[in-house]
């Protein structure tokens, strides 16, 4: 299966990955040669920073140099610390058994308001309990404030936190909740693309910066959905040949393996 890796996205996970790293805004030059070592040419490069720049994501500001450069948002700040701990944390490190409810009614004439909440619900990983009622792990918190917080959407919801009591055993609920299936799929799917990547690094020769920098950067531009889509479900609650543990592992070597080694890339 090929992977499919757009312009935009490497360019968000590159700054999640290295972006930040950068003494102030990252220079255009820089953002063509190193999206460019990933396979992207710098027309799609310009084009999608300005895309993130309507976004709000990335803003216009001199570099170091005093080059063209951009440089995150606070919005894009927060949504990238936010990342780091799905991405990064140690996914057994939240009790289990505290779930995060979230509780919505919007009015029909903003009912647009309503999409966009199921939407960036699902996005974060909630599962859909009934209409308006919709359920994550508890350690989901704060991530989900700080979204509804950005998208103005505070006044249509209540959160609240606290454990499944019945009727159904709780493994058979989540698996109502959670499209399981799917969400093995995907895990599967990410084994298949970086398993022998792994393999090839365990046995062979060392990286160049370069091409740890780019198997970093695109390992971590499939492996950042995964968290978003399993949201640290309870592992009691998981089928036993559950493939987010072997998935989790293989991209944590990838990180020890690739991440410093391709950041001696950044440097021209």
């Amino acid at each position: 299966m090929a992977e499919q890796h757009t312009p935009r996205s490497l360019i968000v996970t590159f700054y999640g990955a290295y972006g930040r790293a950068f003494a102030g805004p990252v220079p255009v030059s820089a953002l063509v040669r190193l999206l460019g070592a990933a396979g992207v040419d710098a027309p799609s490069v310009r084009s999608s920073v300005s895309r993130l720049k309507r976004r709000g994501f990335l803003l216009p500001a001199r570099a170091a140099d005093g080059s063209a450069g951009y440089e995150l948002s606070a919005e894009a700040q927060q949504l990238l610390d936010d990342g780091d701990r799905r991405i990064y944390g140690d996914r057994d490190a939240h009790p289990a058994g505290e779930w995060l409810l979230a509780v919505f009614s919007v009015p029909e004439q903003e009912r647009h308001k309503r999409h966009l909440l199921r939407s960036r619900l699902a996005g974060l990983g909630f599962g859909a309990v009934a209409p308006g009622v919709w359920i994550a792990p508890a350690h989901l918190y704060e991530e989900t404030g700080h979204t509804l917080d950005r998208l103005h959407l505070t006044p249509y919801v209540e959160l609240f936190r606290g454990g499944h009591l019945g009727f159904a055993p709780t493994a058979e609920a989540v698996a109502r909740w959670w499209d399981l299936t799917s969400l093995a799929k995907q895990h599967e799917e990410f084994l298949d693309l970086h398993e022998p990547a792994l393999r090839a690094l365990q046995s062979g020769p060392a990286p160049t910066p370069e091409e740890a920098y780019r198997g970093y950067l695109l390992a971590l531009d499939t492996w950042r959905r995964l968290p978003y889509a399993d949201p640290g479900l309870p592992r009691e609650l998981l089928p036993a040949d559950w493939p987010g543990d072997r998935a989790a592992a293989v991209f944590a070597e990838l990180h020890v393996r690739l991440r410093d080694i391709g950041a001696q890339f950044l440097e021209p």
